[in-house]
């Protein structure tokens, strides 16, 4: 910060300083809005899942924030007061109409308190409040009472109702209980353990442990009756993915594999339900998707997997994935901001475009669009490429 006594005393130099000071200022401000959306970036990175979009919104700012560079370092605009905005007011939202509501009326004194006058009812405010009431526990106690005939002596009684899980102590209420915190919250069962223990409720994670291993044997044809469902498809989509396996009695883990197999063909206008049907294998060998997919005849979206690829001929037909392809260039692009790869990037997004416009259309409507617009992108795509690589070394990523 410079000293007054350091400032020029002509005016028209005063005027340049604090110009050239207002711009540096701007310039400033502009690379700490660059730093900090880096800062974001690279945090969602670490924290979140990474996004690879690239459209061209993102690069419209881009060369936005240059031009702005470029401007302010030749003819820098005179700052102008900042207006003062206006306070931005929260919209509360209003809490859901299904909840059950319970009225507590204030009541004020029967008289007026400057006159001591009769009061007249004008109206009421109300507002609202949420509040949570704490689940309970109960214990439903099967009572069976045992008769005996006066003329024989035979003893009746009722059959004892059946059990989810053999001599068990859960009902089938509080069982879908644990198996909805543990599968659909993440709440593992070593903390389930701990809330019951806070209700005094003794349930060790051993004891919810066996309780889930007898649920999924009451699931089993359920789980059937899916896999039919989703194996009877004319189109899936397949991917598989590793998962951390603990070693009984070492204390470590191994990689095993969840192959996961999706039919949806919402996209494709179709009223019939999405269903996602999961297979664990201790490997990652081709025989496993080859068993999962034995009674499947149709078509296979999947990625380049070798033990995908051995499924292919006349029962099953590949569909690529656009989305692999995408991926290399996205790299390529990140490491090395290439512009061969951003370009491929935008001939990619292209195709994207239609697909987002013509999804949820009939399947002839949606062939007739991909027919009329995707295809010539692609030859057109597929052209640029041949182009391309005849000019790159053979060692460059993109040539790979």
């Amino acid at each position: 910060m410079p000293e007054a006594a350091d400032l020029p005393d002509d005016v028209e130099a005063l005027k340049v300083e604090l110009v050239a000071a207002r711009a540096l200022v701007i310039e400033q401000k502009i690379q700490l809005e660059k730093l900090r959306f880096e800062i974001a970036r690279l945090k969602r990175m670490k924290y979140g899942r990474s996004s690879e979009q690239l459209d061209t919104q993102i690069g419209q700012m881009q060369l936005t924030l240059e031009d702005l560079e470029a401007t302010l370092a030749e003819t820098p605009e005179p700052l102008r007061p900042a207006p003062k905005q206006a306070p931005i007011k929260p919209v509360r939202r209003a809490l859901p109409a299904h909840l059950p509501r319970e009225d507590v009326v204030h009541d004020s004194a029967c008289t007026c308190p400057a006159c001591g006058g009769t009061l007249r009812r004008l109206g009421e405010d109300v507002s609202e409040m949420l509040e949570y009431v704490p689940g309970r526990y109960k214990v439903v106690r099967h009572v069976r009472p045992k008769f005996s005939c006066g003329a024989c002596q035979k003893i009746v009684q009722a059959s004892a109702p059946s059990r989810p899980i053999a001599r068990g102590l859960a009902g089938p209420g509080f069982l879908a209980h644990v198996l909805v915190s543990k599968y659909a919250d993440h709440l593992p069962l070593y903390r389930q353990s701990q809330i019951y223990a806070r209700e005094g409720l003794d349930l060790d994670r051993s004891t919810l442990a066996d309780w889930v291993g007898g649920a999924s044997e009451l699931l089993e044809p359920l789980v059937r009756s899916l896999g039919r469902y989703v194996m009877s498809a004319t189109k899936l989509h397949g991917d598989d993915t590793p998962v951390p396996v603990l070693c009984p009695g070492r204390g470590t883990t191994k990689q095993g594999r969840l192959w996961t197999y999706v039919r949806d063909d919402r996209p494709a206008a179709s009223t019939e339900p999405p269903a996602v049907l999961f297979r664990y294998s201790p490997d990652r060998k081709g025989e496993r998707p080859k068993a999962h997919l034995t009674r499947f005849t149709g078509v296979l979206q999947a990625d380049a997997y070798a033990g995908f690829e051995r499924l292919y001929g006349e029962r099953i037909q590949e569909a690529a994935c656009w989305a692999h392809v995408r991926r290399k260039f996205y790299d390529i692009h990140v490491a090395h901001a290439s512009p061969i790869a951003a370009e491929a990037l935008d001939r990619i997004g292209r195709l994207y475009g239609i697909e987002a416009e013509i999804r949820g259309r009939p399947p002839d409507e949606r062939a007739e669009v991909r027919q009329a617009r995707a295809g010539p992108e692609l030859e057109a795509l597929h052209a640029w490429l041949h182009t391309i690589v005849a000019k790159l070394s053979k060692k460059s990523e993109l040539a790979l």
